[in-house]
């Protein structure tokens, strides 16, 4: 699998192109806004998009995704049902950040935990990891040791849990009973900043590394 990272909004979120190698089928991840910037990338990657697919349903992350669903013809696949409630209020947020007329949607199909996503050859496994958000997932890829895993972890830091329905300690049992199982070698591309690895947060991260974990027990 091959991926790209095509940053949308003001808020700089990291949208995601990722594509099956042996046969250019693609999936679109947070489409955010910006739906030009992505489609260009899909046009310079010489891919074929099958489905969008959605970690949460945050404005910076979900905004785009009726229009570029309905401009590319494909379903949209996530987040977990609890997630709901946020994208419902789209339009009003839309207003709100003054972002453009923003539609709300409801996904062709919801994932939960233990689900798995498939675009050409590529099948990605579904992490539920709520506490950025309820219904918040993760896409991961045992064969690239890839994970895409949205607002639940970043470089340094980790997702806010301040933000309605948001839960701090769901948010810390996600990270660490959900994602640094999956192992220290893989990589991550968060939903907003640089890529980084589960081993190097667990080194360095100051809320969910393993020194910080071994302080706060």
């Amino acid at each position: 699998m091959k991926f790209t990272i095509i940053p949308v909004t003001p808020f700089e979120q990291n949208c995601s192109l990722l594509w099956c190698e042996q046969t250019g089928q693609a999936a679109v991840v947070d489409p955010g806004g910006d739906i030009d910037l992505v489609l260009e990338a899909i046009e310079r990657a010489r891919v074929v998009p099958q489905k969008i697919l959605l970690t949460h349903g945050h404005i910076d992350h979900a905004g785009g995704t009726a229009e570029i669903a309905a401009r590319l013809h494909v379903p949209v696949e996530g987040p977990q049902r609890e997630d709901r409630f946020w994208i419902d209020q789209l339009p009003q947020q839309g207003r709100m950040f003054g972002f453009p007329q923003l539609a709300s949607f409801t996904p062709d199909r919801w994932l939960e935990q233990g689900d798995s996503v498939r675009f050409g050859r590529v099948e990605l496994e579904v992490l539920h990891c709520p506490g950025h958000t309820p219904g918040h997932v993760v896409f991961f890829s045992p064969t690239d040791r890839l994970a895409i895993v949205g607002d639940v972890l970043f470089h340094g830091s980790i997702g806010r849990s301040d933000l309605p329905r948001g839960d701090y300690d769901a948010l810390i049992a996600s990270i660490t009973g959900r994602l640094w199982p999956l192992g220290d070698d893989v990589t991550f591309i968060p939903g907003h900043g640089p890529l980084s690895t589960f081993g190097e947060q667990r080194r360095v991260n100051p809320f969910v590394g393993d020194d910080a974990l071994a302080r706060g027990a």
